[in-house]
Order: C-alpha cells, then sequence, then structure tokens
C-alpha cells in the first residue's frame, strides 16, 4: 500500500528514534562488530521499506519463531559469549529494536518501537559520557517530536468523517520546521535546568557496570622493549594540564616510574620499598628543595589503566582528595587503586635544571648502597656493548661529561623511528645497538642506562610523557598516549638524580593542518563536557553563577550610565527621522551589520595592535601592550610568508626560522617581548619598538 506523505513523515521519524538511540550506544564504543553490523543493516533495511524501494513481508508466525529463539539465545549470550548481564542485556535490546522496527504495524507496536528507542537512548545515558551522546540526545529529541506531531496528525485523520485523498503540498517541510523549532527550545530550556540542578548521585550506574579503562602499557612496573612505541600513534588524550604561570618553558617531561631492573628484554621494579603518605586537610608537602624554577599546575587524568601520578620535575607539595599516595625510593608516586575517569590533582614542582649551569647541592646528596646495587645491575650482555660503552666515552674525565657523550652520540649515530622490526629479536639491545641502529625511545634509554652502568655510574630508566599540545581555546595543556615517551635518570656527584635524554628528535613531526585544529576544539568541547556535565557539582554550580552574576552586574552598570545620558529630545527625534528616510536608513543599516559581521573582528583587532604600537612609540606603553607589539610583529611575518603555528611558543617560532637576518631580528624581538611580557621589564618597550620599525621598513627577509 502507497504511504501518505504524514505516513512517510512518521515513519522515517520512528525509524530516526530506533536510530538516534543506536547511534548513541554505538558512539560509546561498547558494542561488539557483530552488533554494530547487524543493527545497522536492520535500520538500512527498514528505511528502504519506508521508501519504496524494496517490499519484504515477514509472517507473524516467523516472528514469533524468531522471539521465542533469541529468548533461548540469551541464555547462551549470558553464560558463554558475554559472560555479563549488562551485555548481554544490551545485546537483547538492540534485537527487539531491529525486530520490533521490521515488524510494526498497528499503533501498539509503534509504541513498543518508542519505548525500545528510549531504552537504547537511557542505555547510551549508562554506558557513555562523552560529549558526543549530547548530539544524539537532540536527534533524539528532534525525531521524537516529528513522530508525536505526525502521529496526532494520522489520528486525527482517522478520526475525521472526509480524509483528504493526500496530504497539502510542503506538509513534510513543515513538520521538519516545527520539530526543529520545538527541539531547539526544548534544549534551551533544559539546559538552564540542567545547571541550575547539580548531579547529586554521579556513581549510581558506576558500581553496575564498573570503570572501563583503556590500556596504556609502559606505566607499570614492568616495560617490554617496543612497547610505548606500539602506543606513538594513539592520538588519544590521556591528560590536560593547566599551568599556572606565565613564564615560558621549554617541552617538559611528565614522569610516572623509574625502573631499575633489567633483564635484557623487559625493565621491572620487583620488590620497591614503599611507603604511604598521609595527608592533612587534602595536602601534602612530599619534599623540601631548595633554589630552582617553580610551576604550579593542575593535572586531570582520563580514563586509563594506571595508578600512576605523573609531575613535571621534583615534586614539592600535592593537593588531591578521596585517594591515598604510595611513594616509593625512587621517587614515584602511585595511587592505592586505579582512579576514574576525570581524576584530577594540583601540584607544585621544583623544574630539573642543568647541572653544568646549576651549583652544587649543599650537603652533597648520597646514594644508599642497596640503590647503588640495584643501578648498577647489569644482565648477560652482548660482548659487543661493554667496549662500545667505552667507545662512545672516550675522552671524558668525569661522570657528567660521560654521560654526556653517551647522550650526545646516540642522538648523532643512531635514528628515531616507529617502524615496527619485521621479527622479534632475541637481543632486541644488541639489535638496535649493531643492526637496525634505529629505534623507539626506550631503546635508545635503554641502552644509554645500560651503558652508564658498563661505566660505574648508576643509572635507571624512566617512563612518563613528554611535551604535548597546547590547546589555546581550552587554555590547557592536551597529553596524548603519542606522547609516551622513556628516558634516563643517571647519578651524578654533588646532583643526585639528573636527567638524560639521548632520543633524537622525530625525523617526521606531526604537521599542523586544519585537521588539527578542528582535533583541538574536539579536545576543548570534550573537556566542557567533562568538566560542567559529567562533573557538575555544588562546586561547579557555584563558580558558575558567581560568573553569571558578575556579567549581570557589568551589564546592569553598563545599562544604568547610558540611561543617565539619554536627553528628553531624543525619541521624537528618531521618530521623525525614520519617516523621513526609514527605507533608506533600513538598508544602510542591513549593509553596515553585514560589514560588520563580515570585517568588523579583524577591524578591531588591527585597531588594537595599531593603537598600541602608537602608544609604545609616544612612551606610554603599559604591560598589556607587549602582547599588540607581538601580533603586529606576527603580521608583518605573515606577509613575508612566516606564519607563526598555534602550538609554538613564541622562542620556539623564533628558533624556527632560518638564520637571517629576519631571524636574527626575530629572535632579539622575541627575548625583548619576555623581558617586558614576563618580567614586567617595561624598559624593553623602546628596543621592541625600534625593531618593530626595522622589520616593517625592511624590503624583504635577507
Amino acid at each position: 500500500m502507497k504511504l501518505t506523505a504524514v505516513e512517510r513523515f512518521f515513519q522515517f521519524s520512528l525509524l530516526g528514534l530506533v536510530a538516534s538511540g543506536y547511534l548513541a550506544v554505538a558512539g560509546s564504543g561498547y558494542l561488539d562488530t557483530a552488533t554494530l553490523v547487524l543493527t545497522g543493516a536492520g535500520l538500512v533495511l527498514r528505511a528502504l521499506l519506508i521508501a519504496g524501494v524494496v517490499s519484504l513481508r515477514i509472517p507473524e508466525a516467523t516472528a514469533r519463531l524468531l522471539a521465542i529463539s533469541y529468548v533461548v539465545f540469551f541464555g547462551i549470550d549470558y553464560g558463554l559469549l558475554s559472560r555479563n548481564v549488562l551485555s548481554a542485556t544490551v545485546h537483547l535490546l538492540f534485537f527487539l529494536a531491529v525486530t520490533q522496527i521490521l515488524l510494526a504495524k498497528t499503533g501498539r507496536d509503534y509504541l513498543f518501537t518508542a519505548v525500545i528507542a528510549f531504552l537504547e537512548l537511557l542505555a547510551a545515558a549508562i554506558l557513555s559520557v562523552e560529549i558526543n551522546f549530547v548530539l544524539f540526545l537532540a536527534l533524539y529529541l528532534l525525531f521524537a517530536i516529528g513522530a508525536l506531531s505526525s502521529g496526532e496528525i494520522q489520528r486525527a485523520q482517522g478520526k475525521s468523517e472526509a480524509t483528504p485523498r493526500s496530504a497539502p503540498g510542503g506538509l513534510s517541510l513543515l513538520l521538519t520546521l516545527v520539530s526543529v523549532l520545538a527541539t531547539c527550545g526544548i534544549l534551551t530550556i533544559t539546559a538552564g535546568f540542567f545547571f541550575l540542578l547539580p548531579r547529586t548521585a554521579e556513581a549510581t550506574f558506576a558500581r553496575l557496570m564498573g570503570h572501563r579503562h583503556y590500556l596504556l602499557p609502559g606505566f607499570s612496573n614492568q616495560v617490554t622493549l617496543g612497547e610505548i612505541g606500539e602506543i606513538k600513534t594513539n592520538s588519544l588524550p590521556v591528560m590536560h594540564i593547566a599551568i599556572f604561570s606565565r613564564s615560558a618553558f621549554p617541552a617538559m617531561k611528565w614522569r610516572g616510574a623509574a625502573l631499575t631492573m633489567f633483564d635484557g628484554k623487559r625493565w621491572s621494579n620487583p620488590d620497591p620499598h614503599e611507603e604511604r603518605l598521609r595527608f592533612s586537610g587534602g595536602h601534602l608537602q612530599l619534599q623540601s628543595v631548595a633554589g630552582g624554577r617553580r610551576l604550579n599546575y593542575h593535572v586531570q587524568l582520563n580514563a586509563a589503566d594506571t595508578d600512576a601520578l605523573f609531575f613535571a620535575g621534583t615534586p614539592v607539595n600535592l593537593d588531591l582528595s578521596q585517594f591515598s599516595v604510595i611513594r616509593n625510593d625512587t621517587g614515584s608516586y602511585r595511587l592505592t587503586n586505579i582512579p576514574p575517569a576525570g581524576f584530577s590533582y594540583d601540584a607544585y614542582s621544583v623544574l630539573d635544571e642543568q647541572p653544568e649551569t646549576s651549583a652544587p647541592i649543599v650537603p652533597a646528596p648520597e646514594l644508599s648502597p642497596a640503590m647503588q646495587r640495584e643501578a648498577l645491575q647489569v644482565p648477560k650482555l652482548d660482548p659487543r656493548i661493554a667496549p662500545l660503552a667505552r667507545t662512545l666515552a672516550a675522552g671524558a674525565l668525569t661522570d657528567l661529561e660521560r654521560a654526556r657523550a653517551l647522550e650526545r652520540r646516540l642522538r648523532h649515530d643512531y635514528a628515531y623511528s616507529l617502524e615496527l622490526p619485521s621479527r622479534e629479536a632475541a637481543d632486541p639491545l644488541a639489535e638496535f645497538l649493531f643492526v637496525r641502529r634505529k629505534g623507539y625511545c626506550e631503546h635508545f634509554a635503554t641502552a644509554m642506562t645500560i651503558m652508564l652502568r658498563i661505566l660505574g655510574i648508576p643509572a635507571r630508566l624512566v617512563t612518563g610523557f613528554q611535551s604535548g599540545v597546547y590547546n589555546p581555546i581550552s587554555d590547557l595543556w592536551v597529553i596524548r598516549a603519542s606522547d609516551a615517551h622513556s628516558w634516563v635518570e643517571a647519578w651524578i656527584p654533588d646532583h643526585g638524580w639528573t636527567t638524560f635524554d639521548p632520543t633524537p628528535p622525530d625525523p617526521n613531526p606531526p604537521v599542523f593542518s586544519l585537521i588539527s585544529k578542528l582535533e583541538l576544539y574536539v579536545d576543548a568541547a570534550q573537556t566542557f563536557w567533562q568538566d560542567w556535565v559529567v562533573s557538575y557539582d555544588l562546586g561547579r554550580q557555584g563558580s558558575l553563577s558567581y560568573r553569571v552574576e558578575s556579567s549581570a552586574h557589568s551589564l546592569e552598570n553598563r545599562w544604568f550610565d547610558s540611561l543617565i545620558n539619554i536627553g528628553t529630545g531624543w525619541p521624537s527625534q528618531i521618530l521623525q527621522q525614520l519617516r523621513r528616510s526609514g527605507l533608506q536608513l533600513a538598508v544602510l543599516l542591513l549593509l553596515l551589520a553585514i560589514g560588520l559581521w563580515l570585517l568588523g573582528p579583524r577591524l578591531i583587532r588591527a585597531a588594537r595592535v595599531w593603537t598600541g604600537v602608537r602608544r609604545v612609540r609616544r612612551g606610554c606603553a603599559g604591560a598589556g601592550d607587549a602582547t599588540l607589539l607581538y601580533q603586529r610583529m606576527l603580521q608583518v611575518l605573515k606577509q613575508r610568508g612566516y606564519e607563526k603555528p598555534a602550538w609554538f611558543t613564541p622562542a620556539e617560532f623564533a628558533a624556527a626560522l632560518p638564520p637571517s637576518a629576519l631571524g636574527i631580528a626575530v629572535g632579539e624581538f622575541t627575548a625583548h617581548y619576555n623581558l617586558w611580557r614576563f618580567g614586567a621589564r617595561t624598559e624593553a618597550s623602546r628596543r621592541l619598538s625600534e625593531i618593530l620599525d626595522g622589520l616593517e621598513r625592511a624590503p624583504g627577509d635577507s
């Protein structure tokens, strides 16, 4: 039978209900491949049936047989396949969804289908904490309103004595428009209530399903050579870090664990000496360190199968709640159990300094005999490794010089590569040093650690993360699985454990592209979702209300000031002007609005930069004008073909320019910019202005 426009719209809306619930659960990553494929095929088949492309009639006896058969299969699924009541129930739900959407004919069938679609969405709410859930929720609302409105029209037509032969033209479009507007209104209203009412039972379903983690190898007490390299291509974010500092820091390392025992293929800590640390009001002083650059930061961990805590440099203070912390004799810290997604902590650290430029520690640190034995342990090795270690360190007189020589030669003589070997090596260290001569970061770190031990220098391997990408949208550093890294700590007399990194830079670094920029927006949206939706509580509510109240007071003050300045004859003058040239004025305002919308932000930025430059040249510079001058310098460089990537710091960008007159000028400009911007050295503004004048007058790079 041919469907009318209203009937077809209702059928597609009902199909959209089931499909949006299906996509919401699929987006959680919980569905297995078989369920994904079979359910998707059933939804596509139903769409083809509604469109009239295919014709299919399933007898009721066959449908009953399928239902009875799945009752038996549910027991098999729970007992042998899924072995989990939640997974088996989800499989049952999607079986019912497919069979019901294909067999629905009566009003009762349609109601049952809508209930199943709601259960799908409820399952997605239990299984997912990702931002894509809210997108599928919006789709669900859209199709629900479309199904309700078109179903009501069908019901009214069924009761009418004279049913029209066909629906009026454009009815489907009108129903779509009504559905979209109603959905937007519902989402707007409910969003307000959503943020007004904080969640107070966030772990209701967590106990049912438990915490789901993804495995990140390399951060337990055992690391096999080649493990970290296997996850270097994984771009999943594992940490978001907010750094509370105006100073620019080089690429930092986030230390997770230090390993001392090597058996030729893997590192481990078989028997670490640990102590439980006691907190006082959520605050703990870890140790006392004199001197050095200080850094305060906030770390938020995503769901990961590790209990390690990650720190930059040497942690001094730690603030966290709900968990106990254990410290071992390698200076590594871990929780007593694996934390949930969104776990965060605040830390205060002293950053590492180069021993060549830092003063010796007084009194000199001492290494215990037990730790020295562990840090000098060497397994049975290829006989060529010991002579190679002595050759690479030849001519060096002190332990520090020998360590630097090994670090330098490994970075220069060997290549970094993510290429997996064609076969598993019997001796991966010898394979790296004498055959392939290229490898992952743990190959370089292992080689340096073992050769240091051969030379009598205590050393250990460290795992963690390095660098990351700064996201200017969320003002956070994004640390991904691909940032996993291994490096070396060696015991240097008068300086203690010192960081060395023998891994050369990646010859094929990631290139910033449109996709990379989109990833930053997606990551910022995901961060907002985790902070203001998943973790929204009374504290977040108070923060939000404070921001709203501050904005309201600011708006009220501006409105009151403008109200005082209004003259008594102003309304009548406006009315007279509108009567004389209302149409021309409307067209002019429309063109002006379009022009401001297109060019306004760019003109405002240009005006601010120009005004700031003029202010500096008059000797009236303020603290914020350093940024305006730097923006003007970037505009000049962009005209010369040099554009600063968003993730580069000013120092990194200056270092990346060619060693020409332009590059030297930009380097000097950056140095004075940092003095003014971060060091409050306002006298640097005059030199900044002079360099900018020279860059503007220069005909081109030379």
